[in-house]
């Protein structure tokens, strides 16, 4: 493939509040990218004169500052890392009778705050700049995307999913029910109403995060380019060549005839090659492929893998994740924990995926057969309400490794040994409990040290959860299908995999 497949988070809202936080939010945002487009957040909760709380845009003085500072910003770090290309962006959202658009420039471009979506583009059309819609399957009018208004030139993809859920339809099968004030979702302005109604959009997903760049969990978007030159980043920008993720690293190539999604093309053949190919961080279940946006070709993985025998090497990905803990409302005090790891194989380590939630994670001295890692785990009182996020409880890895079926892997948690077979580990998820830690905790602080069940100790402990991995034939197809094409049609495809996450190509436009 002429392609690369680049990483990245479309929606990393960093507030006024946090402008002290800029380079923080860089080095995450470098620790999990492949690119970072910063969508600075100019809003605020008001408290109006009649004491009602408002959110309500900051003084344009202060807008404008902060904006200074991040082209500034911009022009700095890509001149000292041109490895990491960033752009600068903003959020919009005018009255609201639009729906909120996050604004992207390829070099500079001004901040501007008009009231309708038609304005914003009047006013940013010569300046090299795009406006991704998001949380889109929200009410019409009340900030849920308006697609009677929209300009495909302007807005060439737009953002599936989110810490919000999904706006793929109003009736799709992942939630949007994380921010009550904004829902429930609704139908007329998702994604799928907005291809249905004939606009040319591709897809992606991204994090709407406000606390940390890059949020594990949130969503990512995938962008195929031919480099990461900030130049060949915004040409398969333009060129819809993006798709989205819920979780964890995705790679996706979906294609026609060989025409990569986001593209369009014509055809007098009565049957089209639809080529698939992708690789995920868990298994995958199945593949539908969307025409219309109904389901049109159900390809059904789990059935070709899960009865496979395996023998000698393997290479396989596990899923390993920190956290947990003393709760809150017993030990308040105690709000993060500090894990140092290490892991260990007589086999090889091909890849490391960090699944990151908060600042304060590392890893190092990363070599064929072993690495080293810290970890902080939080526990937040948030509730979501506003901008907090959910309770962020757990951090982790996912690790990649080729090994003898019968060899084992040694994890190392604060100078403790565990050893799993590979064998063992493709069998099942199993969980470390640090239980006499707990009881120690309860002992300390209470003189408790005994009750008819474990709850007081269990439920305070501090775990590690190793999930049960998952071979290489599980995470990865390639795979061509003929199917029949009969008039003017879009496809896409949705890839589902067993832990619930799922990846969504751009659709692909064929005529007869």
């Amino acid at each position: 493939m002429k392609y690369k497949y680049l990483i990245t988070d479309f929606h990393t809202n960093i507030h006024h509040e946090q402008m002290n936080q800029l380079e923080e939010w860089y080095e995450q945002a470098k620790e999990m990218l492949d690119f970072w487009p910063i969508a600075y957040y100019p809003y605020y909760l008001r408290k109006d004169e009649t004491g009602i709380f408002l959110e309500d845009i900051h003084t344009m003085d202060k807008v404008q500052e902060d904006w200074k500072k991040i082209n500034e910003f911009v022009k700095m770090k890509n001149k000292e890392n041109k490895d990491f290309p960033i752009f600068n962006g903003y959020e919009w959202q005018g009255a609201g009778l639009d729906g909120d658009h996050n604004v992207f420039f390829k070099n500079e471009g001004p901040l501007v705050n008009p009231m309708r979506y038609s304005q914003l583009y009047e006013e940013l059309k010569e300046k090299d700049a795009i406006a991704i819609p998001h949380h889109l399957a929200y009410s019409l009018s009340h900030r849920g995307k308006n697609w009677e208004t929209h300009i495909e030139e302007f807005s060439p993809f737009a953002e599936i999913y989110s810490s919000h859920g999904s706006s793929e339809s109003g009736d799709t099968d992942i939630h949007m029910s994380r921010h009550i004030h904004m829902g429930p979702r609704t139908g007329g302005t998702s994604v799928f109403d907005g291809l249905k109604k004939g606009n040319k959009v591709g897809i992606i997903a991204s994090g709407d995060n406000h606390v940390v760049a890059a949020q594990y969990g949130h969503g990512f978007a995938g962008v195929l380019a031919e480099n990461n030159t900030p130049e060949s980043i915004w040409d398969a920008i333009l060129k819809r060549r993006v798709y989205g993720m819920t979780s964890g690293r995705v790679e996706l190539l979906y294609e026609i005839n060989e025409n990569v999604m986001g593209s369009e093309f014509q055809t007098v053949e009565d049957k089209l090659k639809h080529h698939i190919k992708v690789e995920t961080q868990e298994a995958i279940d199945r593949i539908v492929i969307y025409k219309n946006g109904k389901p049109h070709f159900t390809y059904n993985h789990g059935e070709k893998w899960m009865n496979e025998e395996l023998d000698g090497m393997v290479k396989f990905k596990f899923k390993v994740e920190f956290g947990w803990g003393p709760d809150l409302k017993i030990y308040p005090d105690i709000q993060k924990k500090e894990w140092i790891g290490k892991l260990n194989t007589s086999g090889k380590i091909c890849s490391i995926e960090k699944c990151w939630t908060s600042r304060g994670q590392w890893i190092n001295e990363v070599g064929d057969n072993s690495c080293k890692f810290g970890l902080t785990t939080r526990k937040t009182t948030q509730s979501g309400k506003w901008m907090g996020p959910s309770p962020v409880t757990t951090e982790g890895f996912v690790f990649e490794i080729e090994a003898d079926i019968n060899s084992k892997v040694i994890l190392e948690v604060d100078g403790q040994k565990f050893e799993k077979s590979v064998r063992e580990l493709l069998d099942n998820t199993s969980l470390i409990v640090f239980l006499d830690e707990a009881k120690a905790l309860a002992k300390e602080r209470f003189g408790f040290d005994d009750y008819y069940r474990s709850d007081p100790f269990y439920h305070n402990a501090y775990k590690v959860r190793l999930m049960k991995a998952k071979p290489e034939i599980a995470y990865k197809i390639d795979k061509e299908v003929m199917l029949d094409f009969d008039n003017d049609s879009y496809y896409l495809t949705k890839v589902y995999c067993t832990d619930g996450s799922v990846a969504w190509s751009s659709p692909i436009w064929v005529k007869r």
